[in-house]
């Protein structure tokens, strides 16, 4: 893996734009084409295999923690729980998830796994896949993101009690509806009727026990940008339990597992010394760590500490519910960037990665995403 610096494509900001890029710069690019990354093969293979292996792990966690019943420690609330263990045994769809990796030295690191409403889709499926095609047409790229997604959409139609499939974000959010217009348009292709719905438009009928939308319509099947720690405090959370059999939701509620920070901890408890993990407790630990809020987004509120001092402390809103202690693992310097992998995980499968850098020590919203080819 190396960063090369390249020349920027005439009128690229026009190119992306034309592709539904609708925020490719913010205070400075956040589209980063004067650089990219590039891979061999061999990495690539040990990437794809990593981010199987990891969600693999992930699908034992979700069923520990229904075993066991550990749903506190992940600050579920207790009604939640057959939400849950329903979604799982009724095998609900799961579109999408997005593992963020570390890459150094040819170690594989998970840092975290966004699985209940991961972005920068788009320019990881779409924008990116253009820029190889001008830049660099005889390379190759690991991205098969945007076939998966209408693939995946196809093999979960014929389950779905409609064809009709509303999605959901919130409004004013530029960045979420980019990421729901374009899988809007995915689920089109793959032969469902999208239809866009905002969150604070979602109604209810309790007789019914059915969600609605803005025309009283049913929702069979709605995908939603939105989180589930936030939805379970709300005033229609309650409405999700026995409703549960008339509206599906994509990601599905077991995903609540996996988005949320004490996964890490279960992950190194269940997988002790596991050369994809990184030590990971729900107690401090000494040395180097990061230490992360239990719910927590786009790299809000994160402490990271190297050698007793404080290297990097972000603010926030988060941390109500707790943290966790991660072993903190030095991510690669290029020309004085630390790229971040984002490992795309489409029904079940490995799809392609993204890459974000920053020149501090944690990855936010406003940190650039650099395209990527590998030789093939």
């Amino acid at each position: 893996m190396k960063r090369e610096l390249i020349e920027p494509r005439p009128g690229w900001q026009d190119k992306v734009s034309a592709q539904g890029f609708l925020y490719h710069s913010l205070e400075s690019p956040y589209w980063e084409e004067s650089a990219c990354y590039a891979f061999t093969a061999a990495e690539v293979d040990q990437l794809e295999a990593a981010t199987n292996e990891l969600f693999g792990m992930c699908l034992e966690a979700v069923e520990l923690v229904m075993k066991e019943k550990r749903y506190a420690q992940f600050r579920i609330p207790e009604w939640v729980a057959p939400l849950i263990e329903y979604s799982w045994k009724e095998d609900m769809p799961s579109i999408y998830g997005r593992f963020d990796l570390a890459f150094r030295d040819g170690q594989v690191k998970l840092l975290e796994f966004n699985a209940d409403t991961p972005t920068s889709l788009l320019e990881a499926s779409v924008v990116q896949w253009f820029w190889l095609k001008d830049v660099f047409p005889a390379m190759d790229q690991f991205n098969a993101i945007h076939e998966r997604l209408v693939k995946h959409w196809e093999v979960i139609k014929p389950y779905l009690a409609s064809p009709a499939i509303h999605f959901a974000c919130m409004p004013d959010a530029v960045e979420d509806y980019m990421n729901v217009a374009y899988l809007m348009d995915t689920a089109e292709q793959a032969g469902l009727q999208p239809q866009l719905l905002y969150i604070p438009n979602i109604g209810y009928d309790a007789e019914r026990r059915q969600f609605l939308g803005v025309k009283d319509e049913p929702i069979h099947t709605l995908f939603k940008l939105y989180p589930y720690e936030f939805m379970v405090q709300e005033e229609y959370g309650q409405a999700l339990l026995p409703s549960k059999e008339n509206t599906w939701w994509i990601e599905p509620a077991w995903k609540m597992i996996l988005s949320n920070k004490s996964l890490l901890p279960l992950l190194w408890e269940m997988y002790p010394g596991h050369p994809l993990l990184l030590e990971a407790s729900w107690q401090p630990i000494g040395g180097d760590f990061v230490k992360k809020p239990i719910f927590s987004r786009e790299g809000a509120n994160l402490t990271v500490v190297r050698d007793g001092q404080l290297l990097e402390g972000t603010g926030g809103e988060y941390g109500r519910e707790g943290f966790v202690f991660q072993r903190y693992f030095e991510l690669p310097v290029f020309d004085g960037m630390r790229p971040v992998i984002g490992s795309w995980v489409i029904g079940g499968e490995a799809a392609g990665i993204g890459i974000r850098e920053t020149e501090g020590y944690v990855t936010g919203n406003t940190s650039r995403f650099v395209p990527h080819y590998f030789r093939p």
